[in-house]
């Protein structure tokens, strides 16, 4: 069904079934992968990730604080803290819509569970600039092989990433069972310089 070149859609109602369609697959498909595959698939993603330069060029990162059936970011925050790199984790505004990167320095003390999004987030920390963050590991319900992401619906990230100000890399995590042959993309969705996955890298061009 979506084998092939990229399926770019206008925003409407034809791509919201679609990636309606899509959330509902890649959510059983996530569902059905045991603790145990999650715990080895994750940390197959993170010595990935370690071994891109991005990674390790980059000082200052934001990172997901994972959020149930996604890849588990805890071995990358822990690994991060050890290459003395400062990260920082989002924070919702559900007022204005936006998220703070807010540098976080304990995953106890700094981080609790935001019960109206069902995320944790950081509730004590300095909020860091967007033009200091080198790179940003993004999640998503699904990728595609062009650099598209489906995430789940809100826009936080497509709105973070398109700020003016933000200069780094955006580099999506996932499981390799996310990646799916297109994702329907308006011009508001921004696209990911790279997808590391538990099996591969890939490099898009956004």
């Amino acid at each position: 069904m979506f084998a092939g070149s990229v399926y770019i859609v206008t925003l409407g109602t034809k791509e919201g079934c679609l990636k309606k369609e899509l959330r509902t697959k890649i959510r059983g498909i996530l569902s059905g992968l045991a603790p145990e595959v999650i715990s080895a698939k994750s940390q197959a993603a993170a010595e990935r990730l370690f071994a891109e330069p991005e990674y390790r060029r980059a000082e200052i990162m934001m990172i997901y604080l994972t959020h149930q059936n996604e890849v588990d970011t805890t071995p990358i925050v822990l690994q991060a803290w050890q290459d003395r790199k400062k990260v920082v984790a989002p924070q919702v505004s559900w007022e204005s819509r936006q998220m703070i990167p807010i540098e976080i320095r304990n995953l106890d003390d700094d981080v609790a569970e935001n019960n109206q999004l069902g995320i944790r987030e950081p509730i004590h920390g300095l909020p860091i600039p967007t033009q200091l963050i080198d790179l940003v590991i993004v999640p998503g319900l699904g990728f595609d092989p062009f650099g598209n992401r489906l995430g789940r619906g809100r826009g936080f990230y497509d709105r973070f990433l398109s700020k003016p100000d933000f200069r780094g890399v955006a580099c999506g995590l996932a499981f390799e069972e996310q990646l799916v042959g297109s994702i329907p993309a308006g011009p508001l969705d921004k696209k990911m310089h790279l997808l590391v996955t538990d099996a591969a890298v890939r490099r898009f061009d956004p």
